[in-house]
């Protein structure tokens, strides 16, 4: 009896204790799939140098434009047009790759060249519960997926707006989530960006967990700025642009892309002119501080041609991944784009296949930073409890194939 009772005892004992193994920044395994020879990427690349020099992209800010002024860029009115040698002058002071520190030194990443990392879903107003109901998120459900990605061994940082508290006012809204950010996970996380003083804010609440000098020496924050495609930088991001990037803390500057409506149809069409937006983004917060961490990217749906809808998991997407990949190493430059995405409104097999070949693209394309690993449903608009459990799984499998063979196996064999 006590043999069994203690074996019993034992085994809830392993259940109550179970640890959570994290995973570390993916140092990737295996090649990059390239789709253009060197003299077609650098005919993409002239396709996007002339947009910048001879269309220009607004910057609908003052002070970017001074900023703009003072580096030699001719200016009208709120249209820059940038000689290629003054951009890629700019582009070469980012960092190749660099350190994002935890507040738990454990969990602290890596990211560029080789290195990848993966993040859940970012901006959803909605979840979708275990009941099944599609509702309004809330800040408990904001603390719930904080504590998710915690808890998810190939989650790499806690993420940033994981959904939007709906039950909190937009002033005040920020503070609730980089507090539960902060309190709720020891991994990095990503920062608010919807004006000056909400970057501001998050600087602030930065400072007092790692101190101001170490902020201003070492990367903690990553956050995202988002070009409105055409060829528009407005106010609000720019604004954080300068915020982050003065205070030395990354930014991911990625046109949001639906590709056949805010871009060309033609594929090559629309990364010529998402790499100009880009590029015009990292240039300029290399104005604003130089050798500011930041990463290149994008996030991409294709649009129906019949509907108007926007789709994910489509061949376009995983090319324009490829191509992508292959310019960012072209400017060496770490580069972001979104994993497990899917445009369907519940977790069925639609999402599973979109969700799958998309994040199977980013990943042979080579994406340094993967944002939207976990429970993204619906083109961002859900994020869904359940998706995120499946999600997390099937990233540990893409880490696995991401990190190649272990070779010294072989040795062991011998």
């Amino acid at each position: 009896m006590s043999s069994r009772s203690g074996g019993r005892d034992a085994r809830q004992k392993l259940r109550n204790d179970r640890s959570v193994t994290f995973l570390p920044t993916l140092d990737r395994g295996i090649p990059y799939m390239d789709l253009l020879c060197q003299e077609d990427l650098l005919r993409l690349h002239d396709q996007s140098m002339q947009i910048l020099e001879e269309i220009g992209i607004e910057f609908r800010d003052d002070e970017a434009i001074e900023y703009w002024r003072e580096a030699g860029a001719d200016i009208t009115g709120q249209r820059v047009r940038i000689d290629r040698n003054l951009l890629l002058e700019l582009v070469a002071k980012a960092p190749e790759a660099f350190t994002v520190h935890a507040r738990n030194p454990a969990k602290t990443v890596s990211l560029g060249g080789r290195k990848t990392i993966f993040t859940p879903a970012y901006g959803s107003p909605n979840v979708l519960d275990l009941e099944g109901k599609r509702r309004n998120a809330t800040i408990a459900d904001f603390v719930n997926f904080a504590k998710l990605a915690y808890q998810s061994p190939a989650m790499h940082m806690t993420g940033g707006v994981l959904c939007e508290p709906m039950d909190i006012a937009v002033p005040k809204r920020h503070l609730h989530m980089n507090y539960s950010l902060i309190r709720y996970s020891d991994k990095p996380f990503m920062g608010a960006v919807t004006s000056r003083e909400r970057a501001e804010d998050t600087i602030s609440m930065t400072k007092i967990v790692f101190g101001e000098e170490f902020l201003q020496n070492n990367t903690v924050i990553i956050s995202l700025a988002n070009c409105n495609s055409p060829l528009v930088w407005d106010a609000t991001m720019l604004d954080a642009v300068k915020v982050y990037a003065a205070n030395n803390q990354a930014m991911i500057l990625a046109p949001f892309v639906l590709g056949g409506a805010s871009t060309p149809a033609s594929t090559i069409g629309a990364v010529a002119q998402l790499n100009a937006e880009a590029l015009a983004g990292v240039a300029f917060a290399q104005l604003v501080r130089p050798g500011a961490p930041c990463i290149y990217g994008q996030w991409l749906a294709t649009v129906s041609m019949k509907s108007g809808a926007p789709m994910a998991g489509t061949p376009e997407i995983c090319h324009m991944n490829m191509l992508v990949g292959q310019l960012a190493r072209h400017y060496k430059l770490p580069w972001r784009c979104s994993g497990s995405n899917t445009s369907s409104k519940l977790v069925d097999a639609q999402a599973g296949y979109e969700a799958a070949r998309n994040m199977y693209g980013a990943l042979i394309a080579g994406a340094n930073f993967v944002l939207s690993s976990t429970g993204y449903l619906e083109a961002a608009l859900t994020q869904s409890y359940s998706k995120f459990m499946l999600d997390a799984e099937q990233m540990v499998m893409f880490y696995k194939l991401g990190r190649g063979l272990v070779l010294s196996e072989l040795d062991e064999t011998m």
